[in-house]
């Protein structure tokens, strides 16, 4: 590893603006990136490991938009098989098995499903032949499957597994295993791995135009949200990562280009563990896609939806039709339904899918495209969260592709199959550490174990903050999972700014709550103003605004319609 540090700080962000706009006499940017999603990280990484100079610009958070907003599956795509697309498949089984085994084991991890079986005599052989595919697929892939295979169970082995399911409607079921991720985090890790390798990265920063030497894309003007300052950043390719935001990228360049990204809403719902007594999740047949219950830690997240989207894109927002529609799917296989006073939380995240064609948008291809419209320009759209690695491949692949057509400068092949994720390394070895780790630190193992599965080796710099301040060791008031050091460490290591930052992506407590993080938003401001310098004044600001954001997002949950619900959210916007 690189012996650059991976913290995200506030001072480390002013570095990286610095060297971007080319004022610390460092060459000009070969690669600039726009978009902190998990493909713009994903890329940053890509590049800075091939030995290019890169720079990434987000015009709000990391992840702020689809990336923490996904099922947080890391999937082949089951359903995908029936549409008898192979390649994206093999292609997502593979990439599983690299984030589980090698990348990011820390952060991955199985979950097992039950596939329930309505028809007692052809599904069994046709949904058990393509389990059987997608396992020969993981298998036979370049790296290790990392997964337990399918296996076949009767009714009463599922009614043992899971008695929340109505077994007299079914006539069996076929298990098998997935993995999940905290999708934000991964996104932020990716970054700081990133940082680790040299890359310079600035969060609220908004791309405002081109700039252009002849028909070139030369840089960026951009705009520093958190100062107001206008910013020129130069760079030899820039290659655009903005997802939904796609078709507005290309509008700057005067409409030049040969992507048009169709947004598709999914809505998830989060229920607390308790409402359904299984051991294993469920994937269900709807009249369009499919519904997952997803165990995810002391909950369950259920969903999705999969509509056409035209509205605000930076806050889409769930109707409650969008829930209803959830639960009706849902209740139509538990013994107990759920209703609306069972629903801790609700997010709903915008899929870019390419377009193109008159379908509806749950059979638009998850696959992905990159082109380059005009020269210095690389555009990448489409794809599936678990594919980003490939994604940033063959975009960097193209932005080499440019430099050495008209710059002659050759570029190495891709090597981030090679490189683990911030908090890999040491891993396994502080896990096994676990009780020696509580003792020192004066921590409950279950605490340890909570932040190893948040931060893996990197714990050790959480536990350092505690060994400076001893007062971070107790739990954040108003939401006793997390520990006041954590907020601290998501100021001065992961590249929070705002309390928006902290509650919906460095903690989940925006959807992981009833009080959807409200009552911990008092105490986390306070402890981000001890490291942002922010005044009085200020926390009154960052506090209310999540109030009102919150109450907000209620509210357009119990409207009828899409165009209701979004006049609701959009009433308030960022707080920058």
């Amino acid at each position: 590893m690189s012996s650059l540090s991976s913290a995200l700080s506030p001072a480390a962000r002013d570095a990286a603006l610095t060297v971007m706009q080319g004022s610390e006499g460092d060459a000009e940017l070969d690669v600039l990136v726009v978009g902190g999603g998990v493909v713009g990280a994903g890329v940053a990484l890509d590049a800075v490991t091939r030995g290019l100079n890169t720079g990434l610009l987000e015009q709000r958070d990391l992840a702020s938009g689809t990336s923490s907003r996904s099922s947080k599956l890391i999937h082949g795509g089951l359903r995908y098989l029936e549409m008898l697309d192979f390649g994206l498949v093999r292609e997502a089984l593979q990439e599983r098995g690299l984030l589980l085994t090698r990348l990011a084991p820390h952060l991955v991890r199985p979950v097992p499903f039950l596939y329930p079986l309505t028809h007692r005599f052809w599904e069994r052989p046709y949904v058990g032949a393509g389990l059987a595919l997608y396992d020969a697929m993981a298998m036979l892939g370049k790296y290790d499957m990392g997964v337990p295979r399918h296996q076949h169970l009767g009714r009463r082995q599922v009614a043992r597994i899971a008695p929340a399911l109505k077994t007299e409607a079914i006539a069996g079921a076929i298990r098998y295993h997935d993995c999940q991720v905290d999708d934000a985090r991964l996104v932020m890790m990716i970054a700081r791995t990133a940082a680790q390798h040299g890359a310079h990265l600035a969060t609220r920063v908004r791309v405002t135009g081109f700039l252009r030497e002849g028909e070139r894309v030369v840089g960026v003007r951009a705009r520093d949200l958190e100062t107001d300052r206008d910013l020129e950043i130069r760079a030899r390719v820039v290659i655009n990562a903005a997802g939904v935001w796609t078709d507005e990228i290309q509008d700057m360049v005067g409409g030049r280009g040969a992507l048009h990204v169709q947004a598709s809403k999914g809505v998830h719902v989060v229920v607390p563990r308790d409402r359904i007594r299984s051991e294993a999740g469920f994937i269900v047949r709807t009249e369009t896609s499919v519904l997952f219950v997803i165990p995810w830690g002391r909950h369950w997240i259920i969903g999705t939806t999969d509509t056409p989207w035209d509205l605000d894109k930076a806050h889409p927002a769930a109707s409650r039709r969008d829930i209803d529609y959830v639960l009706d799917r849902v209740n139509s296989i538990l013994r107990e339904p759920l209703n609306h006073e069972d629903v801790e939380g609700v997010y709903a995240g915008l899929r870019p899918l390419l377009s193109g064609e008159s379908e509806p948008t749950s059979r638009i291809s998850r696959e992905h495209t990159v082109v380059t419209p005009v020269s210095g320009l690389v555009m990448i759209a489409g794809g599936k969260y678990t594919t980003y690695r490939v994604m940033a491949r063959d975009a960097v692949d193209a932005a080499a592709h440019s430099l050495k057509t008209s710059l002659n400068q050759t570029v190495r092949d891709s090597i981030t199959d090679r490189v683990p994720l911030a908090g890999a390394d040491g891993f396994e070895t502080r896990s096994n550490q676990r009780v020696m780790l509580a003792r020192r630190s004066g921590l409950h193992v279950a605490r340890i174990d909570h932040l190893l599965g948040r931060h893996g080796g990197l714990v050790d710099e959480v536990l350092a903050l505690i060994d400076q301040r001893r007062a971070l060791a107790l739990p954040l008031e108003g939401a006793e999972d997390y520990l006041a050091a954590e907020v601290v460490y998501a100021v001065t290591h992961e590249g929070a700014r705002h309390l928006d930052d902290v509650l919906p992506r460095r903690t989940r407590l925006s959807i992981a709550t009833f009080a959807r993080g409200v009552a911990a938003a008092p105490a986390a401001a306070r402890l981000m103003a001890g490291e942002l310098g922010w005044d009085d004044a200020r926390v009154h600001e960052e506090v209310d605004h999540y109030r009102r954001r919150v109450e907000a997002e209620r509210q357009s949950q119990l409207k009828l319609t899409d165009q209701e619900a979004d006049e609701a959210r959009v009433r308030v916007p960022d707080i920058v």
